[in-house]
């Protein structure tokens, strides 16, 4: 049975026990595939890269196909077939899922996975059955293990059993212990160009436009794209390009993003809008410094042109984006009014911008 809120599921997707397609990720695929094939199946394999690109559904692919059993020669499966429908529902005495669980006396997730879960799952491995068939553990993600869980999975791994897989689903892999991640097999997966993530948007069932804009802002990310489309990202991106784009700023276009952010329910709206000012100035320093940038709207264009035109201007951007970082990270952590963080954070980065068009001057 599932948990009443599930850590390892997108608002508003459906979870990838559920999701039959993966776009995108034909190469970490095929790598499992190869492996499996040549009889080379590792006991523990490691799926890295951004969220939101399709980790965990590939994870229920590769698990769906071990619980099937016989040789595993496509990781595709019907909607229909015994196997899918078995894990779908959290019913096969085969896999074994290791999340962040519910607290029903706080109610709300626990932040971590804790050793108890990780107890568990070598008692799965005790208990259930060795007649043949793969055993499967889905670890999702590795990076919410506390220290005594890290620690023990690490001796599941050390002394793996017969016929297990474990599959651990992970952001950061160089937050996990060296020693995790030199007993697994990484499966490396990467962003989603605009062409993928249209079919995986559709295939999760969101209305959301899957422009190559929205690739770009969503670093290739399904998940992030659906939280763009929700708290109407695009449009915050193209209010922040229009003021840097046209700096000294104009102050009444400043008090209208700073008073889109604030408010009982804007929350997520200011998280994102700051997070979208710093996407603005990573991309004004890749600029400057050369790198291929592709603008998003005539907007950014603007910008890009007027304040990220040479090594000089990159060098302005890579010395603020950082100290706005901290700024802002202590301006959450003290509660400051959103409003006012995010016109101070303007302010600083209309100074930066003078700075940057003295040296075009």
């Amino acid at each position: 049975m599932s948990d009443p809120v599930e850590p390892d599921c997108l608002p508003g997707a459906p979870h990838p026990r559920e999701t039959a397609g993966l776009y995108g990720q034909d190469a970490a695929e095929a790598q499992f595939l190869a492996a499996a094939g040549a009889g080379r199946l590792h006991h523990a394999w490691l799926l890295t890269g951004p969220r939101g690109v399709g980790k965990a559904t590939l994870a229920w692919r590769i698990a769906r196909a071990l619980v099937a059993g016989g040789p595993v020669t496509t990781l595709q499966m019907d909607p229909g077939a015994p196997a899918f429908r078995t894990l779908a529902g959290l019913a096969s005495p085969r896999l074994f899922l290791c999340r962040r669980p519910w607290d029903d006396k706080a109610e709300r997730l626990r932040v971590a996975i804790t050793v108890e879960e990780v107890r568990a799952l070598k008692e799965f491995f005790q208990l259930s059955a060795t007649d043949g068939g793969h055993r499967v553990a889905i670890v999702d993600a590795a990076d919410e293990l506390n220290a005594s869980a890290a620690n023990a999975l690490l001796k599941i791994l050390e002394e793996p059993p017969a016929d297990a897989v474990l599959l651990l689903v992970c952001h950061r892999p160089a937050g996990l212990l060296p020693t995790i991640r030199s007993r697994c097999r990484e499966l490396r997966l990467g962003p989603l160009g605009p062409a993928d993530m249209h079919r995986a948007l559709a295939g999760a069932g969101a209305e959301v436009d899957a422009s190559a804009a929205l690739a770009t802002l969503a670093g290739g990310s399904v998940g992030a794209a659906m939280r763009l489309a929700g708290e109407n990202g695009a449009a915050i991106y193209e209010a922040i390009t229009g003021l840097l784009r046209q700096t000294p700023l104009d102050r009444r276009g400043a008090l209208a993003l700073a008073d889109g952010a604030t408010g009982r329910d804007a929350a997520g709206r200011y998280e994102l809008t700051l997070e979208l000012i710093g996407t603005a100035l990573g991309r004004l320093a890749l600029a400057g410094a050369g790198a291929p940038v592709e603008p998003v709207s005539t907007a950014e264009a603007e910008m890009l042109a007027r304040l990220g035109a040479s090594p000089a201007h990159a060098q302005v951007w890579a010395r603020l984006a950082p100290a706005i970082a901290a700024r802002t990270a202590h301006a959450r952590a003290v509660n400051l009014d959103p409003g006012q963080v995010i016109l101070d954070t303007l302010l600083q980065i209309d100074a930066a911008a003078a700075e940057a068009r003295a040296l075009a001057a």
